[in-house]
């Protein structure tokens, strides 16, 4: 399963710096005038990277390895600190493109759902601890 979301992960990634330059990027730009979509973009993005490290969002007694351990909040951030090199990597790959700009906004934007979705992991995981104990 984990292939499965790395592949996943870097067609994402791809498919990121493929559209950047590319007309969907304008049309959706239409309906995006204050760049919000980067919030759930990136999210995502944090969501793939996590599950392609582990395969399991659940403590796995058989198999820890496997699985994210809420108590040691560096195994979120490393898929954070990735999604956060992706988009600064981004928004550099931008300002090379004709008609495009880099954006400090949308870099904060991103950490946003980037952060956004390692709050809410990390809170499900606290709650999953104390049901379970």
């Amino acid at each position: 399963m984990r292939f499965f979301f790395k592949l996943a992960s870097a067609a994402y990634i791809s498919g990121i710096f493929l559209l950047a330059g590319s007309p969907v990027v304008e049309r959706l730009g239409q309906f995006n005038p204050y760049s919000l979509l980067h919030i759930p973009f990136y999210g995502i993005l944090t969501l793939l990277l996590i599950f392609s490290k582990w395969s399991s969002i659940f403590i796995n007694r058989g198999n820890p390895k496997n699985s994210i351990d809420p108590t040691n909040s560096s195994n979120l951030v490393v898929a954070g600190i990735i999604a956060l090199v992706v988009a600064i990597a981004d928004e550099i790959y931008q300002s090379f493109i004709p008609f495009r700009n880099a954006s400090v906004t949308d870099v904060f934007l991103d950490l946003i759902g980037i952060s956004l979705v390692l709050i809410v992991l990390s809170e499900y995981y606290k709650k999953s601890q104390k049901l379970s104990t």
